[in-house]
């Protein structure tokens, strides 16, 4: 069997479960680290593939600098590099996923890349047009090329796991100007700084409301990143990745009943990037008056 890893909190674990029901459609097993509690309690049927760890419980020097460091979301994002250094200890080869991820189609095409590559990351592919909707251009750059919710090693990559560990615990931040953004930004320099990086050109990997831009066949779509955005567009009954998302809506209320899709009314970051576009936009405008 082929293994993947996520990280989660309890309040979150039906994502987990979901994403668990996915992989072991095509065989994967699933590493789960849950930071918030030593104990899973008050869940029937959890998939059969999936294996617990609690953060309490782990022990290396990264997870223990980690865990003094941050707390809640940056703890989650910051322990990535740490999780899969102490699995590599095991495995030969691992793939993380963000726990609101779902399967649709098979893998094995990842774990046949790291047979020849250390490391794989899937691009955002943002719109990139400097003539139309310049803002998702510069996105680009305000969140950085590659999505961290998806990053598959092997033991070759060690170096690499080390040294975003390091960063992590330099800066975990969301800050344009300064050019960081949590644990994700410093993913840009990774294909710079080593070799043996593959950059996953496949469209099909990592489909999201921030690339739907290019329609794709059902066959041909392999993971969805469900985050809220993707869950805010393809909720839509026009969208044309509306059947997928009734798909992962029906898996997670297979774990959670009672779940109901709801969007933050009020959110620092989105406020941070509306003023942001706000200002972008002047600037346009002022440009061209000009």
């Amino acid at each position: 069997m082929v293994t993947f890893c996520t990280i989660s909190t309890e309040s979150h674990l039906f994502k987990t479960y979901a994403l668990a029901d996915s992989l072991r459609t095509f065989g994967g097993t699933l590493k789960v680290l849950i930071v918030d509690s030593e104990e899973v309690k008050n869940v029937e049927n959890i998939p059969s593939n999936i294996q617990f760890h609690f953060l309490e419980q782990l022990s290396s020097e990264r997870i223990e600098l980690t865990k003094k460091a941050y707390k809640k979301d940056k703890l989650r994002w910051a322990l990535k590099p740490a999780y899969l250094l102490y699995l590599l200890s095991e495995y030969q080869e691992l793939i993380y996923l963000d726990n609101d991820i779902f399967f649709y189609n098979g893998y094995n095409f990842l774990f046949e890349e790291l047979q020849d590559y250390n490391v794989l990351l899937t691009p955002h592919f943002y719109p990139n047009s400097p003539k139309n909707e310049q803002t998702w251009l510069e996105a680009n750059f305000r969140f950085g090329l590659y999505n961290a919710g998806f990053i598959g090693v092997k033991k070759k990559a060690t170096e690499v796991l080390e040294w975003w560990s390091d960063c992590c615990l330099y800066e975990m931040k969301r800050s344009y100007w300064r050019g960081l953004f949590d644990d994700q930004k410093y993913l840009d320099l990774v294909p710079v700084l080593f070799d043996d990086v593959k950059i996953i050109k496949n469209k099909g990997y990592n489909v999201a409301g921030w690339n739907d831009q290019v329609p794709l066949y059902e066959d041909e779509i392999i993971f969805i990143h469900f985050n809220v955005f993707t869950l805010s567009k393809f909720k839509l009954k026009e969208h044309i990745y509306n059947p997928q998302f009734n798909l992962y809506i029906k898996a997670l209320k297979k774990y959670k009943p009672s779940f109901i899709l709801k969007t933050k009314r009020f959110d620092k970051f989105k406020v941070t990037n509306a003023l942001y576009f706000l200002r972008w936009k002047l600037v346009r405008v002022l440009k061209y008056k000009s």
